[in-house]
């Protein structure tokens, strides 16, 4: 009696290719704590105490745990209105990871599609891409966003295209030093020998080649993507007001900080921490996926 066993045994197969990436610290802690956050965007109406919504004006300026007045079920304390600060916290996030994840992967495939085509066709696409590059880069970026959603209007959609719209020079511009050091390898020297085409070749060997560079962009894109966000809504031009974001509580907080400094204390912190996450998880990523800082 005779049995077959397969060993895989292939050094590029997913599990050896993701053994460096999970030992870096950066990348589990801060990939933890973004995936933390995903599932309490995805969870918000059943993770939240209160409705975000709901007010009470017997209720307003309550403390948090711990503080003398805190009431029994408002862990965060309450606004001006009597709302439950954890509860728009926690639905707060739904719209900070949607921005995040939806903006910077629109600009990240703008930008790489510009910076693919520059970086390797060179010559007159080079310069036309280079130079509006350089001139979107003149205007201020936020001055931009605030000026692209007063003209598209309020809403989510206006300020994922905004930031989309602004960001995506950050990726066309790594992507195109990246394609222009891969254009000059050996192995894009031979696959031309061969005789395949161009397009083939960029598609399938260089830009399996710029994708470590590139995921560690979209991760710190993420997190600016959330900041911007926060600055919009502060200045209420993202979403409607009766949708909860750090952004609008962070404005609401900063009335009233000397009388309720939980409104304002609540969402900074939740901000510093999810861009925080972020800028770790793409340092981390950056580290694990260069084989020169990993020696």
């Amino acid at each position: 009696m005779t049995s077959d066993v397969v060993i895989n045994t292939d050094p590029s197969s997913p599990t050896r290719r993701l053994r460096p990436i999970l030992r870096e610290p950066k990348v589990t802690i801060g990939g933890g704590f973004i995936m933390v956050l995903i599932m309490i965007a995805i969870f918000a109406p059943l993770i939240a105490p209160k409705n975000p919504l709901d007010q009470d004006l017997m209720l307003a300026s309550l403390p948090p745990v711990g503080l003398a007045g805190n009431e029994p079920g408002y862990f965060l304390g309450t606004d001006t209105l009597g709302r439950d600060v954890l509860s728009r916290l926690i639905f707060g996030t739904r719209v900070a990871m949607t921005v995040a994840f939806v903006a910077a992967s629109l600009a990240a495939l703008l930008g790489t599609a510009l910076g693919l085509l520059a970086g390797w066709y060179r010559g007159r696409v080079d310069v036309a891409i280079s130079r509006l590059v350089d001139v979107w880069m003149a205007f201020p970026p936020v001055l931009l966003s605030i000026l692209l959603v007063a003209v598209f209007g309020a809403g989510l959609r206006s300020v994922v295209a905004a930031i989309a719209i602004i960001d995506w020079t950050r990726f066309c511009r790594v992507v195109r030093a990246e394609t222009m050091a891969q254009a000059q390898s050996e192995y894009v020297t031979a696959a031309r020998a061969v005789g395949f085409p161009g397009h083939r070749i960029l598609v399938r060997e260089v830009l399996p080649n710029v994708v470590p560079a590139l995921l560690a962009l979209v991760s710190l894109e993420m997190g600016i993507a959330v900041i911007v966000e926060a600055i919009l809504s502060f200045v209420g031009l993202s979403v409607s007001s009766d949708t909860p974001t750090w952004g609008g509580m962070i404005a609401e907080g900063r009335q009233f900080i000397y009388q309720s400094w939980w409104v304002l204390a609540a969402p900074l912190v939740a901000l510093f921490a999810t861009v925080l996450a972020f800028n770790q998880l793409g340092e981390g990523l950056r580290r694990a996926l260069d084989p020169v800082l990993r020696r």
